[in-house]
């Protein structure tokens, strides 16, 4: 179990340092930066697939966990592991985004717009909570679905499950970015929003509940997939 909570704790890490990362210096005002962002989310889940997929199925994302579990493919308790890493690994990545910006800023400033929110979701651009929750149960629905089909021991992708996951996680980025700096995994929105503070962290319950709504609902629809295959 030691084992499978710290590849979670380094997935997570890596997946919220380096997706927030580019959304923090690249910048997500440009076409090209919201390209940019939604490639770094996705190709560090596909690169982490192939990392710690062997050790823990490398949910990285406190909403597949919670719909894993549902689905009866792990114990509740395997699923607490597996958040606590999470979040840990979440909340570590949002400490070295803000020691990343206060090492920069001084020798780089405006280098990109929005640096010191850390890479944080945010509703406005979603008119407001309501519309936040809204987008976010969509897109961890169509995001976890796929991540529970491609990984069905019967009828999943195999080993080409987590170029399929880390591809659909682009587009959804792609989507949504601009609404609400798309989360889809709680643990990415509280590590940066707890470091950030103000708006960023007084909204970030939106960023944990809607997922899980979400994620819960693709585990209820994958059942009634997977029961009716011949």
């Amino acid at each position: 179990m030691t084992k499978k909570l710290f590849a979670e704790l380094i997935g997570t890490f890596v997946l919220t340092l380096l997706g927030c990362g580019t959304a923090m210096f690249l910048g997500c005002a440009t076409p090209a930066g919201v390209v940019g962002t939604a490639v770094a989310f996705g190709l560090t889940v596909v690169a982490m697939a192939y990392t710690i997929g062997g050790i823990t199925g490398c949910h990285i994302n406190p909403a597949i966990t919670f719909a894993v579990a549902l689905s009866g493919r792990m114990t509740w308790k395997e699923a607490c592991i597996y958040w606590i890493g999470q979040f840990i690994g979440g909340i570590l990545a949002g400490a070295c985004l803000l020691a990343l910006v206060n090492i920069v800023t001084p020798s780089a400033e405006g280098i990109a717009e929005g640096m010191m929110g850390l890479g944080c979701n945010g509703v406005d651009n979603a008119g407001g909570v309501w519309g936040a929750c809204l987008v976010e149960i969509i897109a961890t629905f169509i995001f976890v679905l796929v991540v529970l089909g491609t990984t069905d021991s019967k009828l999943g992708a195999g080993n080409l499950a987590g170029l399929a996951i880390g591809l659909t996680l682009i587009l959804v980025h792609l989507v949504c970015i601009n609404l609400t700096g798309t989360s889809v995994n709680p643990a990415r929105s509280f590590g940066p929003a707890l470091f950030a503070g103000g708006e960023a962290l007084s909204v970030v319950w939106v960023f944990i509940v809607a997922p899980m709504i979400g994620a819960a609902l693709s585990a209820l629809v994958w059942k009634g997939l997977a029961c009716n295959k011949e």
